[in-house]
């Protein structure tokens, strides 16, 4: 079995030779080892070989943590605190699939993915055995299903979605996403026929994930889509319903939409991208939670510094796991996505993290000043720690995925106006929030605009994944199971925006998009 070691504290001599020395003489063999010196603060991560090991891992874990306590430096095993990789996502571009026959189109869909994305299951399980390091969800993300599908004489693309179904289940992904229109400026007839089956095409399929770029910093806020959005969110609830609304929980609705995104229900593979290639999503908000128990009542200057230092840990574990993913694939390796991603587990929170700054409850006041500093410190920690750094990368707030975000909005402490405060300052967006079930098209897409514009206006990705569960209202708790656990239902404003949406056309550019 290989285990991560990683090492942190301040800069001193004799750190890798203690180390070392105690591994050596418990016949632990070290394959690997990175360090960095930054502001005298010492951070190493060393992959081992525990298989001669002469003790079990939990007495080298204690007597890794004994050693760090004499030298007062922290030593940790890569199982504690809910460290573990989000996903393994291999985007695959489907561009020479486009067919004047939808049915061959579909068939050469099935057959490129189930060819490419063969290994990929199995290898992130071997991976997961050998370096003991938790891998949660294995993907495949392919091209915009808008642009592939366009080519094709067929008014209906659910059989596209059908035919991604198929080849998910064939190579045994958990997910597979990219039936996706990028609209933020117009919408072609492709694009039209796309978004009329995404209400279909989810309630007929178990693992498709679907996204609609509606706006940009560069091109505005495309208005009929965003209103044409509300209604699909609306009719994907309604072909769901005795589901909860499952429908929704697999559509998300982007501003700036990158190219790179390992992460559902967003992912799709770019036209930017090579032919195939390997992203990794890391986790591990309990592991940021855990170095924050350390210091208590510090400064934020020091609080920002040991999620920094914590960061650079989780993004090493995600660089590690990509890089061999990539060789044993013969796969290009593309990004680490170093998002703080959690989920429902108790301990696996962001939420956590901004009560153990000092807030009594997450959504009181001082959160989005939090969230600020922690997304920050996330992404300084995790540049330092690999030169691929993309995706969305920050913090996410998915309400029913986090369960200190669940506590806090049950509670009443966290509503819809805080969770969009917080989005100006974190990654993506409004995510996985339960609705009314009589919430009309044109609020949800009115939320859809505004969430747009924090994006458009800030030159940072934004979204919105939300579902309005049928039959539900304010106080009950809709149950999705899984990594996508349970979201109590929300309340929104009960004042119309229906005249807002109904005007159409494109919010423009912001001035700053003039930058070439």
């Amino acid at each position: 079995m290989k285990a991560i070691i990683t090492v942190l504290g301040k800069d001193q001599v004799g750190i890798i030779a203690g180390v070392s020395s105690l591994l050596a003489r418990r016949n632990v063999n070290v394959l690997d080892i990175s360090q960095t010196i930054l502001q005298e603060n010492f951070t190493m991560v060393m992959l081992t070989d525990l298989e001669n090991c002469s003790l079990s891992f939990a007495e080298l874990t204690e007597k890794l943590s004994a050693l760090g306590a004499e030298m007062d430096i922290a030593i940790r095993m890569i199982d504690q605190q809910h460290l573990d990789i989000r996903t393994i996502t291999m985007g695959i571009s489907l561009l020479s699939c486009a067919d004047s026959s939808a049915e061959r189109a579909c068939e050469k869909i099935y057959d490129k993915i189930s060819r490419y994305a063969e290994h990929l299951v199995a290898t992130g399980e071997e991976i997961e055995q050998e370096f003991g390091i938790p891998i949660v969800n294995k993907r495949v993300s392919v091209t915009p299903i808008a642009l592939v599908a366009a080519a094709s004489e067929t008014e209906d693309y659910v059989p596209f979605a059908k035919a991604l179904d198929r080849a998910a289940k064939n190579v045994g992904v958990n997910f597979i996403g990219g039936f996706s229109a990028l609209v933020q400026k117009g919408m072609t007839d492709a694009d039209r026929k796309l978004i009329a089956a995404i209400p279909e095409a989810l309630a007929c399929t178990d693992l498709v994930c679907s996204s609609v770029n509606v706006g940009s910093s560069k091109a505005g806020i495309n208005m009929d889509a965003v209103a044409l959005m509300g209604q699909t969110v609306k009719k994907t609830a309604a072909l769901t319903e005795k589901q909860g609304g499952f429908g929704c929980a697999k559509l998300v609705i982007f501003c700036n939409a990158v190219e790179d995104n390992p992460f559902m229900a967003g992912a799709f593979h770019g036209v930017g991208e090579p032919e195939k290639v390997i992203n990794v999503g890391v986790s591990g908000p309990g592991v940021v939670y855990h170095a924050l128990q350390s210091v208590k009542g510090q400064p934020f200057d020091v609080v920002a510094e040991t999620v920094k230092k914590t960061a650079f840990r989780i993004t090493r574990m995600g660089q590690l796991v990509a890089q061999e993913a990539s060789r044993r694939l013969d796969t290009p390796f593309g990004i680490v996505d170093l998002s703080l991603a959690p989920t429902p587990a108790v301990g696996d929170s962001v939420a956590r993290i901004l009560e153990e700054m000092g807030l009594e409850v997450c959504g009181t006041h001082g959160t989005t000043a939090a969230l600020a500093l922690l997304n920050d410190a996330v992404k300084k920690g995790g540049v330092m720690a690999s030169s691929s750094v993309g995706g969305l990368s920050g913090a996410f707030i998915p309400v029913s995925e986090d369960e200190g975000m669940i506590a806090a909005a049950s509670s009443g402490a966290l509503t819809l106006d805080k969770l969009e405060a917080m989005t100006c300052v974190c990654s993506v967006g409004l995510d996985m929030i339960a609705l009314p079930g009589d919430t009309s098209a044109e609020t949800i897409a009115a939320i859809i605009a505004d969430e747009a514009a924090i994006g458009m206006i800030n030159t940072k990705t934004t979204a919105v994944r939300v579902v309005p569960a049928p039959g539900c209202k304010v106080g009950d708790t809709v149950e999705f199971g899984g990594l996508l656990g349970s979201a109590p239902v929300q309340a929104v404003h009960p004042y119309s925006s229906a005249e807002f949406i109904a005007r159409g056309g494109r919010i423009p550019a912001p001035l700053h998009s003039l930058k070439n």
